[in-house]
């Protein structure tokens, strides 16, 4: 019996150690924060979104074009292709196609690193995955990880249609919920040759 109640005096003893510290640490926190204000050393900010945000990035070095193709299930997938401006159409290219993350559409980011991408001299296209967006596919904003996969081997197939696009050098980058199904389509299209995620 002593020897439990010891064991349990010596937690005890941890766990007010461990509150202690906690409420130094956070007076010394509190105290540092009076001395910024003090001081007048500005505190960071959440970014304000309604000035001047690039949520919708456009850049005058890349072209646009709407494009549109069937997959295997006969749906047909929606997507911008990015044309960097200085590109010799003569050549071929290393090309990319970008998914968007779930409950979004190819304008809400995977334009943004299409464009990005193309502006690094890339071939690249966002895609609106089956169910969303401008894409077919009934019912609308349903997750379909088969169909999902499959657009981003028809946006394969449609990138090496292109004169200009190297079919030997065509990756992938899926952002959020597309980086899973980006991973799902290259383990079976060995096509894709590189894949990315972002905030997979």
């Amino acid at each position: 019996m002593t020897k439990q109640s010891g064991i349990e005096n010596t937690a005890q003893s941890s766990v007010d150690f461990g509150r202690r510290d906690l409420l130094k640490l956070t007076g010394a926190g509190v105290a540092a924060l009076g001395a910024a204000s003090l001081f007048n050393i500005p505190f960071a900010k959440a970014q304000d979104m309604s000035n001047g945000a690039n949520n919708f990035y456009t850049s005058d070095r890349v072209t646009l074009e709407k494009i549109a193709f069937k997959s295997q299930y006969e749906m047909n997938v929606v997507g911008n292709l990015f044309i960097p401006n200085k590109l010799d159409r003569n050549a071929r290219h290393p090309a990319l196609v970008v998914g968007h993350p779930m409950g979004a559409v190819k304008e809400q980011s995977a334009n943004l690193y299409a464009t990005k991408m193309a502006e690094q001299g890339f071939v690249a296209m966002s895609i609106d995955l089956p169910f969303w967006g401008e894409s077919e596919g009934e019912a609308r904003q349903i997750v379909s990880p088969d169909v999902f996969a499959e657009a981003f081997s028809a946006a394969v197939d449609f990138l090496g249609t292109r004169p200009f696009v190297d079919r030997n050098r065509i990756g992938a980058i899926g952002v959020c919920g597309s980086g899973s199904f980006v991973i799902s389509a290259a383990k079976i299209d060995p096509r894709m040759r590189a894949v990315a995620t972002v905030s997979m």
